[in-house]
């Protein structure tokens, strides 16, 4: 299982002209459907005299992933495929990208509508700010004041994440730590009669 993933931060946009026609990219940092449902109505707003709104997007939900090429009336597979063929080249997830045309009068053909497509959506990635995030386990552990001093040594000895903490006579911690270590982590914390509940 990958460690890591990587995501744009924001948004940006790319553009590509071919024969007239306009191809007008936007990408999107997106973690839920309804936020691409969103994202896209907008558009179709925006740019409501626009003759195809073309969308693909890979969001990372739990142990699946939810993938989609939308070619809104362009050829089958001359559109959306070309626009997630960019988002995997950039081997990114949790991103929307949404490419805008504009027909110009001469029709470009599917292997012309698949370069303009493509090229659109890699404009719009190619200026992002791309973040590489770790993978990491969520956890929390209750423990008697009087073990702090032990329980802190454990924790900084595994580079662990304290997202929140309370000190009173039983403690609570709530942290992150990466997947491969949080088993040895249990393990070694069980050693002071405590329990990591994740």
């Amino acid at each position: 299982m990958a460690e890591t993933y990587r995501v744009i931060r924001g948004e940006t946009e790319g553009f590509y002209k071919e024969k007239g026609s306009k191809f007008l990219a936007f990408a999107y940092h997106v973690e839920r459907i309804e936020e691409v449902k969103e994202k896209v109505e907008i558009l179709k707003k925006q740019y409501y005299d626009a003759r195809h709104h073309c969308f693909a997007h890979i969001i990372n939900a739990g142990n699946q992933q939810l993938i989609r090429a939308n070619d809104d009336g362009e050829p089958n597979h001359s559109a959306g495929d070309p626009i997630l063929g960019q988002i995997r080249s950039y081997d990114l997830v949790n991103t929307l990208v949404v490419v805008v045309r504009y027909f110009g009068g001469t029709k470009l053909g599917v292997s012309g509508l698949v370069h303009a497509y493509k090229t659109a959506a890699e404009d719009a990635l190619s200026k992002a700010e791309i973040l590489t995030i770790e993978i990491k386990t969520d956890f929390s552990l209750v423990y008697p004041y009087e073990k702090t001093q032990e329980v802190m040594r454990i924790l900084t000895e595994f580079g662990v994440e304290i997202k929140g903490q309370d000190f009173t006579e039983i403690c609570s911690l709530s942290g992150r730590i990466t997947p491969e270590k949080h088993q040895a982590l249990k393990d070694k914390i069980s050693l002071l009669d405590l329990e990591l509940t994740s």
